[in-house]
Parts: structure tokens; C-alpha cells; sequence
């Protein structure tokens, strides 16, 4: 993993999206500068610290000042504090950090290994006790390698828990060509996680998974098909405000009512305040063919540039796919090739 490498954008809009709001939105409200090309870091920020990650975003919006960047704080600062400095959203990026998982490794061993020897050593006796825990380790380091392997695949996928909550955050910063994502790695038994920051110009990949969309017709089997690949893809809000209509008061709940109606409807009216309102990010199949690509591209985008900054992304190699990609220059396919690898196809 280099310094230099790129981070990931989220951006979704509502289902009842339009084509012209669409357009307007990404249109760039940033310099247009040469030097920079899709998939281009242009900045990369460490967190604070390990146990509590967190972002100084005053100093990333005055680095992207510098670079030109002119970027807002109810675009940037406000949202970014919104998704990520949260206590639940803190301890998953420590939890399922690289650095965690390579600490977890030796432990993971360690307690396999106890595991193994001991209930082997009810039921098998074995004269030589080195040919028993030659087995168990050979036992344990398999089994450990196949729960690493699990949890390092299960990270190349999208995240509900991080990646899902920048979708508002990209919202905004793919006005001014940025998409933000936060990426992890270890380097020298340290860990790092990141905040990038990432030029990209959705409006060539917009088109293409527009046209990829209007030729295929999206038909009902396409749109069955995002729903099963889609269906673990759900927002939940939280409703913390209580309408003051469904509360009454003392003073104007009837004296001689029936207390035992009163009763069951209120608690029926407690439990539905309990459920939290959820919404897939399915595109609605009743969407124009540009707001369902503009809505995929916001979706899958922080998990796109995860795997780019990260080096995860596989496919065909970089000159072989020259002549048929100019959407990035720095991956072997670009965001809409993806949507439609893993999503489309």
C-alpha cells in the first residue's frame, strides 16, 4: 500500500430521483484541473489514533483548499462528522481493521491449537507426544487460516456499517470531483486507516452504465436480480423525535374510558416506535434508465475505491484493457465496469 493511493465515493440519491436533478448534480462545481485524472488520490489523511479513530477534517479541507479544492463545510466537515463520528461506527473500523486482524491471527491460533489438543487428548493416545502436537498444529494453522481468509474476503465486499454511511458524504462531494472513502491496511506490524480523498468525474461512467441499462431494456429479470444481489443493502433510520399528536396528555385522556383499549393501543403505538423505519437501496424498476446507473454508481462506489486504494481489485491486465477503458487509468477496470461485473451480469 502506497501514500499516495486513492480513496472511494458513496453516492446515492432517493428513489423518486429525476433525470434533471441527476444531470445538475454532478455537474462539478470544482476547478477543472488537468492534472488530476479518475482515480487519482489527492489526499490521504491517517486517523488520530488506532483505539479511536478519527479525523482531523479541518485539516483535510484546507490541504484540498491547496490543491483546489474549494469544497464547502456543510459538504465536507458536517456530513463527514455525521457518518463517521459515531461510537458504533469507531469501534467496527477498530474491530475490523487489518491491524486487529493481525493481532487476532496468533491469538486465534493460540486458542484453536488449546482447542484441538485437549480434545484430542481425551480420545487418542499417542505414545509420542511431538507427533500429536505436530498434528494439532498442522490442524490449527489450517483452521486458522481459513477463519483469516474469511474475514479478509468478507472486506473486499460493501460494508453496510461504513461504506453505506458515506453515501450522503459523496452525495455532496461528487459536485467538486471528489469521492471519499476510508481504507485500512497493515505496513511494518502497523496499523493504518485512512480517510481518502479521490478525484473522479462521474459523468463518463454515468453515461456508459446509462447506456448499458437502456440497451439491456432492464427487464423484470434484471430487477429481480439487483434485488437478490442488492437485498442486504438497507438503510435504518432512527427516529428520535415523537410526534406530539400520538402523545397525550393526562389532562385530555378521558376519565371513564375503556382503560384496557386505551392500554392496548398504547402499547401497540410504543411498539411501532420501536421498529425503525428501513429502506433498500434497490433502484426502483419504475426509475428512468440514468437515475437507477446514477443510484448503482452511488451505492457501490466507497467499495470500489476501497478495493482500488487497496490493491484488491482483480481482473484482466492494465494494457490488455487499454484500448477499451479510459474511464481510470489507475485500475484494471473502472466503476461502472464493476457495477456491471458483480452486479449487472
Amino acid at each position: 500500500m502506497m501514500e499516495d493511493r486513492n480513496g472511494v465515493c458513496h453516492v446515492m440519491e432517493d428513489s423518486e430521483v429525476d433525470v434533471q436533478n441527476t444531470q445538475t448534480r454532478i455537474q462539478p462545481q470544482a476547478n477543472n484541473n488537468p492534472k488530476w485524472s479518475n482515480g487519482q488520490c489527492v489526499l490521504a489523511v491517517p486517523c488520530c489514533s488506532m483505539l479511536n479513530p478519527s479525523f482531523d477534517l479541518s485539516l483535510c479541507r484546507a490541504k484540498l483548499e491547496r490543491e483546489g479544492f474549494q469544497i464547502p463545510v456543510t459538504d465536507m466537515e458536517e456530513p463527514l462528522r455525521t457518518a463517521l463520528d459515531v461510537p458504533s461506527v469507531r469501534r467496527y473500523m477498530v474491530f475490523n481493521s487489518a491491524h486487529f486482524h493481525f493481532i487476532l491471527a496468533p491469538v486465534l491460533y493460540v486458542v484453536v491449537w488449546c482447542a484441538v489438543f485437549s480434545t484430542l487428548h481425551l480420545y487418542i493416545t499417542v505414545s509420542d507426544y511431538w507427533v500429536l502436537c505436530l498434528s494439532v498444529s498442522l490442524v490449527s494453522i489450517f483452521l486458522t487460516t481459513v477463519i483469516i481468509f474469511i474475514l479478509h474476503h468478507s472486506n473486499k465486499e460493501i460494508s453496510v456499517n461504513l461504506d453505506i454511511r458515506l453515501i450522503q458524504v459523496n452525495e455532496r462531494m461528487v459536485k467538486h470531483k471528489l469521492l471519499v472513502a476510508v481504507a485500512d491496511w497493515v505496513q511494518n506490524c502497523t496499523g493504518n486507516i485512512k480517510l481518502y480523498f479521490v478525484y473522479w468525474d462521474m459523468t463518463r461512467c454515468l453515461r456508459a452504465l446509462t447506456e448499458t441499462l437502456e440497451e439491456g431494456g432492464f427487464a423484470t429479470n434484471d430487477t429481480q436480480k439487483l434485488k437478490r444481489k442488492m437485498s442486504h443493502l438497507v438503510l435504518v433510520t432512527e427516529v428520535t423525535a415523537v410526534d406530539s399528536e400520538d402523545v397525550e396528555s393526562d389532562e385530555q385522556r378521558p376519565l371513564l374510558g375503556n382503560e384496557d383499549t386505551d392500554s392496548r393501543s398504547s402499547s401497540s403505538q410504543r411498539e411501532d416506535a420501536k421498529i425503525p423505519p428501513s429502506y433498500s437501496l434497490v433502484p426502483d424498476a419504475s426509475l428512468p434508465a440514468q437515475a437507477k446507473a446514477y443510484q448503482l454508481l452511488m451505492t457501490y462506489s466507497a467499495a470500489y475505491v476501497k478495493l482500488l486504494v487497496s490493491e484488491r481489485l482483480s481482473g484482466p491486465s492494465h494494457h490488455r484493457l487499454r484500448t477499451r477503458r479510459n474511464h481510470c487509468t489507475t485500475a484494471p477496470f473502472c466503476l461502472c465496469q464493476y457495477i456491471k461485473n458483480k452486479i449487472l451480469r
